[in-house]
């Protein structure tokens, strides 16, 4: 069995996203376990589905309601987030204008994108420049929780 090595950021309040991963250090003494619930993507949305799996992470990183979503796509990778990663997110019902967060799309799907309220509903706006916003209404998203750090596979990390 092969032992998979993670590197974990913790966001720094105040900050781009993109400028305020800040490396955690940690040992195995200091890591509590969180559930990683499932898939989440970034890029076009993915239907909601939940694994029961978990994920060891630092102590520091947890709040009160944390859990773990496996990011699936390349849409966030100018916040650092790539395909791959495990995002560590506090489940909250509301996000500020511009913050990260993880939405429900009409009950059926779920994306990570920073959410813009507009006069006329919400942009789901990607960070990546390739990528095109999704624009909807506001009562067909749902935010799930904003992302509080990542973990990532160390060889990836470097």
């Amino acid at each position: 069995m092969t032992t998979v090595t993670l590197q974990f950021f913790e966001r720094r309040p105040n900050l781009p996203i993109a400028e305020s991963w800040a490396p955690v250090d940690h040992d195995a003494d200091s890591c509590a376990e969180i559930p990683l619930i499932g898939n989440v993507s970034a890029g076009l949305p993915i239907e909601a589905c939940s694994d029961t799996a978990s994920i060891h992470v630092p102590s520091s990183m947890i709040r009160r309601n944390t859990y773990a979503l496996q990011v699936r796509g390349n849409s966030m990778i100018d916040c650092n987030i790539f395909d791959g990663d495990v995002i560590i997110i506090e489940r909250q019902e509301s996000a500020e204008n511009g913050e990260t967060a993880v939405v429900m799309i009409n009950d059926q799907e779920v994306t990570l994108k920073k959410l813009y309220i507009e006069k006329n509903g919400v942009r789901l706006q990607p960070a990546n420049t390739s990528m095109p916003p999704i624009y909807l209404r506001n009562s067909d998203i749902r935010v799930l929780g904003l992302v509080m750090g990542v973990a990532r596979r160390a060889e990836m990390a470097a």
